[in-house]
């Protein structure tokens, strides 16, 4: 039997998240944050505590002071990265803390 409103996976999954704004913003934001320890790697991810996004803006806690400023030179150029590996203009700003 053939059938014929045959879709892919993924376009379904397009479609599901482009009604659902919200989901789709939850998921955008789960992606930069899993991105944090894929771009930066394991050593920077073993000195970060804790790390959420809240109205647009990435906040990050670190343990080292030293690697707190050596990422606060490189706020823009992470800020781009970071929302390209996401797929959209997910985060604003980033605050490290």
């Amino acid at each position: 039997m053939k059938r014929r409103n045959a879709q892919t996976i993924g376009d379904v999954l397009n479609d599901f998240f482009s009604d659902n704004v919200e989901l789709r913003t939850k998921m955008l934001e789960t992606r930069v944050i899993n991105a944090w320890g894929e771009i930066l790697g394991p050593t920077i991810l073993q000195y970060t505590r804790n790390i959420y996004i809240k109205n647009h803006v990435l906040y990050v806690s670190l343990t080292s002071a030293v690697l707190r400023n050596e990422l606060i030179l490189s706020r823009e150029n992470l800020l781009k990265n970071l929302n390209k590996h996401a797929g959209g203009d997910v985060i604003t700003d980033i605050v490290i803390h």
